[in-house]
């Protein structure tokens, strides 16, 4: 079996970081393992707290895992500190596999997940180590330094992030007020292009981005293709919006067994530029 891993903050709640990382894993026939970077007191209706996890803790889980088990794959979240950012770079550097970096920055409802100083360390430490990059529009503006407005801005941007040494970037648009949900890829070879499902109307958008980002590590250490497994990363995170299961009263989470119970199916239109 594949093994892949974590390394994101604990959501209280189940809708969002390890909690939603793991499920996906599950639900796509990969062994998941996991690094706590933070505790949150978190449900639907915001984060309460943010307990972080000392950085030699951190960098103790990781030697744990990855002196053991054959990892194929990696995907970071809430890394919330330039400490913790730093250590986890430093173990990585020799890391053979794929990772995919989700740089969580804001919760749903508003609460700051990564402290200021820690978008340097981002830009510097993480981000030439990464495989993918899978920013929403916000995030890509503050790792970027450039406004996105339109998809020539997105695609500047996208020029600088990939200048930082990532291979390749997933531009998330749900931010966007296209009638369409229109994901913008820049890949490593040059290539460009949109994949877009229908937008929808729905509060239960809880853990998106991680769940996004936890499949298309579960589909690239299965031995997908580049543009193959973030096309099924949509379909999987599409799936579980539209079929959501309506819990709590505030953000909800996604349901992150429709990929499954609906076989996958679901149409993704891909646009290549």
């Amino acid at each position: 079996m594949n093994v892949v891993m974590t390394v994101a903050g604990s959501d209280s709640g189940g809708g969002a970081g390890i909690q939603a990382d793991l499920k996906t894993f599950q639900e796509l026939g990969v062994f998941g393992t996991s690094v706590v970077t933070a505790l949150t007191a978190q449900n639907t209706l915001g984060v309460h707290g943010v307990h972080a996890a000392p950085a030699d803790f951190v960098l103790a889980q990781l030697d744990a895992v990855l002196s053991d088990l054959d990892v194929k794959a990696i995907k970071t979240g809430m890394l919330f500190s330039a400490d913790i950012i730093q250590t986890v770079a430093k173990r990585l550097q020799d890391f053979e596999g794929m990772l995919i970096v989700d740089p969580v920055m804001i919760a749903k409802g508003g609460a700051s997940l990564l402290q200021q100083q820690a978008v340097e360390a981002m830009r510097t430490d993480l981000l030439p180590l990464a495989t993918v990059l899978t920013p929403n529009v916000p995030e890509a503006e503050v790792l970027s330094g450039l406004k996105i407005e339109t998809v020539e801005d997105m695609a500047k941007a996208a020029e600088v992030l990939l200048g930082f040494g990532v291979k390749n970037v997933v531009m998330k648009g749900g931010h966007s007020q296209e009638k369409a949900a229109r994901d913008h890829v820049f890949l490593a070879d040059g290539r460009r292009f949109s994949m877009a499902t229908e937008r929808i109307n729905s509060p239960n958008t809880h853990g998106t981005g991680c769940t996004f980002s936890a499949a298309l590590t579960a589909f690239l250490a299965q031995g997908f293709g580049m543009p193959e497994a973030m096309v099924e990363a949509k379909r999987f995170i599409h799936l579980g919006i539209v079929h959501d299961i309506h819990l709590g009263h505030g953000h909800g989470p996604t349901n992150h067994r429709a990929y499954r119970q609906q076989q996958g199916q679901c149409e993704v239109e891909c646009v290549w530029a």
